[in-house]
């Protein structure tokens, strides 16, 4: 029998239980401030992810629209930053 770290025990567990997508998808909203940055951070809240689909609160139509244009960048940074493909899409209200 060999010996397993913590973190691949871990990572069965959530796994075997079903809420590994779940976990992803908290830490994908939960990342969202780090990711894109202080500035949009400040004009936006990351609220949930509805299958596959991150829903972001922005304060101005100004930013909505700016946001939309970066939408597949920051896609990709947040999978990036998550290490997998849990944000398919956002969006902006």
């Amino acid at each position: 029998m060999s010996a397993k770290s913590i973190g691949q025990a871990i990572s069965e567990l959530t796994h075997t239980l079903g809420i590994q997508s779940k976990l992803q998808q908290y830490e994908a909203v939960n990342l969202w401030a780090t990711v894109v940055g202080t500035r949009i951070a400040e004009q936006t809240e990351a609220i949930r992810i509805e299958k596959g689909v991150l829903v972001v609160r922005v304060k101005t139509a100004v930013w909505r629209n700016e946001l939309n244009m970066q939408k597949q960048e920051i896609i990709e940074k947040l999978n990036r930053a998550v290490k997998t493909n849990v944000v398919k899409d956002i969006r902006f209200q």
